[in-house]
């Protein structure tokens, strides 16, 4: 952790002509919180005493950012820093923008309307850092703390309440009680807030380096709002010798074992939605979970398009849900057959979400479950290592030649290429365009007699 701050010229340049016009400056916010930290700031943020106006006078190359909220976007120095007023915020509507700001003189008064202490401090050369609700001590202590009022704070911007779980999840901190507290009271409140706010918040809190900030916002009554299919799997345990942890806690674990892409992250947090619909306890008492692939990828469906995920984000992490349970015949033609089913791309994919579920579970037969996914691996590797023809795209005969063959365009064409691949995933060596017209020449004298 430093106290010494190294600002853009861009930035510098800027504060220094608002101070010599007689007006105060400084950086402030996360850039602050940021360069304590010893971290690269993503974006440099000014606040000053200057109106929006005066801001305009006195930089040609500006942007009408929002003049009405005190901010302009002034160019410089080869970057882009948004300059906002000194302002008081007025009456919050919508639990997340005030209806009207209020301009002001005073540099505290504008830091008493941020959200917590980490991100309330602002710093100029001259002045140092301006620390007034003891950001540095909760950095130093690695505490998420509200300024003032949690409840204030999160009833004037109910995005807050994530945002607080989502710092503690990137910088490895705790949310001090009294916020923690406030932010499960006020949680309801984030039905009022965008899907698309939403979901910003949970992809950075599922891609940091402590996605298990979920059980977190469970505990705290939080995903009861945003994803109450998650507290459904809390309640569903798994009494089976397969497992250890209940269907919630195994999503959990799975997360932390994969790795922080996106999708991979996202397809476990949903990969056993369909469980707590299709769980069943035979006679001996032990809990079954028949089809829940089925089901998980049309929850997963739901969730996503709920939340506003993209088309293809979406399709990717049903199609993973789907087959993460999948059965693989432990031989070439097997696999060749499972790449071809999920997908070329999604398949190197679909090894870590099987691995992933696989450390999620109990040592129960661990051994052997390791060493069928490890052989599928090695085959797959192998596979792609010599070039196996996977799809149509690299199928030794195209639909151009079949039409050449007398085959007109339209379904047959699609029908004998499928039985050509089939054929070339059984067995790549047949992948010739001379062995396969050979091989198919009744069903393409067929199909051409037809018309």
């Amino acid at each position: 952790m430093r106290e010494q701050i190294q600002i853009p010229e861009g930035a510098q340049t800027i504060m220094r002509k608002l101070r010599e016009a007689g007006y105060e400056a400084y950086i402030v916010g996360g850039c602050v919180r940021d360069m304590v930290l010893g971290r690269e700031p993503h974006d440099w943020d000014i606040t000053t005493s200057a109106r929006p106006m005066e801001v305009k006078a006195l930089f040609t190359r500006t942007v009408d950012t929002g003049l009405q909220h005190g901010t302009v976007t002034v160019l410089c120095g080869g970057g882009a820093y948004e300059v906002t007023t000194y302002r008081v915020d007025g009456i919050y509507e919508d639990a997340r923008h005030p209806k009207q700001v209020t301009f002001t003189a005073s540099l505290e008064e504008d830091l008493k309307r941020r959200d917590f202490t980490i991100n309330a401090m602002a710093f100029n050369e001259e002045t140092g850092i301006v620390d007034i609700f003891g950001g540095i001590q909760d950095l130093r202590r690695g505490v998420i703390r509200a300024v003032g009022d949690p409840q204030e704070r999160f009833e004037e911007d109910a995005l807050r309440i994530l945002r607080a779980f989502r710092f503690a999840a990137q910088l490895d901190f705790e949310v001090e009680e009294n916020t923690r507290l406030a932010a499960g009271r006020m949680a309801p409140s984030l039905q009022r807030i965008s899907k698309e706010r939403i979901r910003e918040e949970l992809d950075k809190i599922l891609v940091s380096p402590h996605p298990e900030m979920v059980r977190t916002l469970w505990e705290a009554g939080i995903t009861a709002v945003i994803l109450p299919e998650f507290d459904r799997c809390m309640a569903t345990p798994q009494n089976n010798p397969h497992h250890m942890y209940n269907v919630g806690d195994h999503t959990i674990k799975t997360m932390e074992m994969v790795r922080d892409d996106p999708i991979l992250r996202l397809t476990m947090l949903l990969h056993d939605m369909g469980k707590p619909q299709r769980r069943t306890t035979d006679a001996k008492g032990i809990d079954h979970f028949y089809g829940h692939q089925d089901l998980g990828r049309d929850i997963a469906h739901k969730i996503l398009r709920r939340l506003k995920y993209d088309n293809d984000t979406t399709k990717k992490v049903e199609t993973l849900v789907y087959y993460h349970d999948m059965g693989i015949r432990l031989t070439p033609a097997g696999v060749r057959k499972a790449i071809v089913r999920v997908g070329e791309d999604l398949f190197p994919l679909l090894l870590e979400v099987k691995q992933a579920d696989l450390n999620g579970q109990s040592d129960f037969q661990r051994g052997e479950k390791q060493e069928l996914l490890d052989t599928v691996r090695a085959l797959y590797d192998e596979i792609i290592a010599r070039g196996d023809c996977l799809s149509l795209k690299t199928l030794a005969v195209s639909g151009s030649d079949l039409i050449e063959a007398g085959v007109r365009p339209g379904r047959q064409i699609g029908v004998i290429l499928k039985l050509m691949l089939s054929d070339v995933l059984g067995t790549p060596e047949h992948n010739t365009r001379e062995y396969l017209m050979r091989r198919y020449a009744g069903d393409i004298e067929e199909a051409a007699g037809a018309h």
